[in-house]
């Protein structure tokens, strides 16, 4: 199982002289030198080196205390997530299956391969309080880095020169962050500079880097960008896109992974995707706005089939418990968590299938390129009046929607069109929260509304693929005491329908129904 930890650091070019003093530095009482290292790590990546351009490195590391498989993932400023398993997770020619899927997203299909074999003594020094604890680590790293994998010179790799050089890194442990400004400080006083490498790797391919596209920095996304308040509703639009597409890259290797609930908030991300596109039309050119659209639309739906697995298998195995001992309730609960579970496995072999294929990889990077620079048109230079007037077209729709709903009668019609008004509720809470920082109280106002009218229309929608689940499992109930069972759960399915929709019309009204 791999555990992971944040590590906050930063590089300099070179190394001092002689020791820090330790006056002036914050809780530091004195300097504690460790042994020698050697370590010595094995560099992975796609051949054109995707991950290192989005800041990403994985390597197999062997020597120092902590030897094994590392994968480090950019977050903020200094810091960065590191995944550890142990070296038998891999071998040589392969990284860890548990890694890969981590990076696969990035990697866009393509295999990874080792690029580049490093070899650094290090020399480390500790920053520690008055009890001994370590605040802050003061490496001072020889390093000697030999690409791997270059560019092909007949039917073998040509070589490439090997690089030495010499780098202080320093890693906050117990320390504030303010201690990483004091020795930053004192570093540069000294001679040294920040690195313009985000790691080693990256300066040992440096030259690759320069020739085979952007730069690092250039082609990393990590999220919004500018911390400043957007000031058109094109900003508005365009932070919403880039935050959803970077929730979506964070999702990607939990799906993938199978943990809990990852299916379900990809789901939800795509949605965001989806109603901010759709929302703000009017501000986008619409041939590229409603590609991406239908391939979102299409993935969405293939994640859904493993999501209705995951919600029927919960709700109904909770509704077979309350059963009384006549409804049998461990025999019904069993058919339902096997039925399931198996329904489940099924669709979430679909959905990895699906994130395998290159038209996921095609959407991955038409989003990243959307994203990077929404095609706006003049309008997304309006202002709060343009984000009010998308909120207004969002509630009249959802009204519009579910007056329609209301006015048939019971059947399956009108749950055809209850659900609907539910997805416009959702499109328009979705999209109010994606402007409710530029938006303000108006947005905020939508949310609330919005989810009054969505909560029981999601009952309803609840009751309706309940009982067309426990239908089809009834077909293959083998045994006459789960048959009654599922029976029972089948006509409570509906027992609140009317109080349900009624709420969903109170809520209605207030929209101006």
């Amino acid at each position: 199982m791999a555990t992971a930890h944040v590590e906050i650091e930063r590089k300099y070019d070179g190394a001092i002289d002689r020791p820090l003093s330790t006056e002036g530095l914050p809780r530091v009482a004195r300097l504690r030198s460790g042994p020698a290292e050697k370590l010595d790590a094995v560099y992975y990546d796609t051949a054109d080196l995707r991950l290192l351009r989005r800041g990403i490195t994985l390597r197999r590391r062997t020597g120092g205390h902590d030897p094994g498989w590392h994968l480090k993932t950019p977050g903020s400023q200094d810091a960065r997530t590191e995944t550890r398993l142990p070296l038998g997770a891999g071998d040589d020619r392969r990284p860890p299956a548990e890694l890969l899927a981590r990076t696969r997203a990035f990697a866009r299909g393509e295999p990874v391969v080792p690029v580049a074999h490093l070899r650094t003594r290090r020399d480390l020094t500790e920053l520690v309080d008055k009890k001994g604890r370590t605040l802050a680590e003061l490496a001072r790293d020889t390093v000697s880095a030999q690409p791997l994998g270059g560019p092909a010179v007949g039917d073998d790799p040509a070589p490439e020169a090997a690089t030495t050089w010499i780098e202080t890194e320093v890693e906050l442990a117990g320390g504030d962050p303010g201690l990483l400004e004091e020795i930053e400080a004192r570093l540069l006083v000294r001679g040294l500079q920040r690195s313009a490498a985000g790691s080693k790797l990256g300066r040992a391919l440096a030259d690759r880097l320069a020739a085979g596209g952007p730069t690092e920095a250039a082609a990393r996304y990590d999220g919004a960008g500018s911390d400043d308040p957007p000031s058109s509703i094109g900003e508005a639009l365009t932070v919403g896109l880039r935050t959803r597409y970077a929730a979506l890259l964070r999702l990607d290797p939990a799906v993938r992974l199978d943990e809990p609930d990852a299916v379900h908030q990809l789901r939800v991300t795509v949605r965001r995707l989806r109603s901010a596109m759709a929302a703000h039309r009017r501000i986008l050119d619409r041939p590229a706005a409603d590609h991406l659209d239908r391939e979102l639309r299409r993935f969405g739906r293939v994640l859904g089939g493993a999501r209705d697995a995951e919600v029927l298998a919960e709700r109904l195995g909770e509704q077979a418990a309350a059963l009384p001992q006549a409804g049998h309730p461990a025999e019904v609960g069993a058919a339902i968590r096997d039925g399931y579970r198996k329904r489940y496995r099924e669709a979430h072999r679909e959905v990895l299938r699906v994130m395998d294929g290159g038209r996921y990889f095609a959407l991955l990077d038409a989003l990243e390129r959307f994203v990077a620079d929404p095609p706006l048109n003049g309008r997304a230079r309006r202002g709060r009046s343009e984000a009010r007037r998308m909120l207004r077209k969002q509630r009249r729709r959802t009204v519009r929607r579910l007056r329609d709903a209301l006015a048939l009668e019971p059947g399956s019609r009108r749950d055809k069109e209850l659900h609907r008004a539910r997805k416009a509720a959702k499109r328009a809470r979705y999209a109010a929260e994606g402007v409710a920082g530029y938006a303000g109280r108006p947005a905020d106002r939508t949310v609330r509304r919005m989810k009054k009218v969505q909560k029981p229309l999601g009952a309803h929608q609840d009751g309706v693929m309940g009982e067309q689940a426990l239908a089809d499992l009834a077909t293959t109930a083998d045994r006459g005491e789960v048959a009654f069972g599922l029976g029972i759960l089948y006509a409570r399915q509906r027992a609140d329908e009317g109080r349900w929709v009624e709420q969903a019309a109170e809520a209605g009204r207030k929209l101006g129904l």
